[in-house]
């Protein structure tokens, strides 16, 4: 039986440009169909429900400000002028820093980042948020 990611973190590396480093929250790994019925004629018993076309999540990504902050903020920055879609991938690392799991997004492009709140007299921890859209993904273990 596989020991299950327990307190994981995740990497994310995007192709071509490099690592984004560790992060501590993803949302959005998912897929939807579209659901077509069709009434065909002699069945009364029931009507067919075929899948259409797929439909991806966006991707957010959470961690408390780091040293690899700054690349996120490069990357992002660099699709001003031109945006270039990427594959990434998504690795989930247990404690031991070995790969549990991994997503592989393909046309992969920065549609959101969110900066820090910085406040002198909180105590909150400085936290960014990256927000992916995508084509798709494959999962290799």
């Amino acid at each position: 039986m596989s020991e299950p990611a327990l307190s994981p973190r995740f990497t994310v590396s995007i192709d071509g440009y490099g690592s984004l480093g560790s992060w501590t929250r993803c949302e959005g790994l998912s897929v939807e169909y579209e659901v077509f019925e069709y009434a065909e004629g002699g069945w009364n018993d029931h009507v067919h429900r075929l899948p259409g076309r797929r439909k991806y999540a966006n991707v957010r990504l959470t961690r408390p400000l780091d040293r690899d902050s700054q690349t996120v903020v490069k990357w992002v920055s660099g699709m001003v002028s031109q945006v270039e879609r990427h594959g990434a991938e998504i690795a989930v690392l247990n404690a031991d820093g070995e790969v549990v799991c991994r997503w592989n997004l393909t046309g992969v492009c920065p549609i959101r980042w969110t900066g820090p709140t910085l406040d002198a007299a909180g105590n909150q921890v400085a936290s960014e948020t990256l927000e992916l859209a995508h084509n798709g993904f494959l999962t290799a273990g």
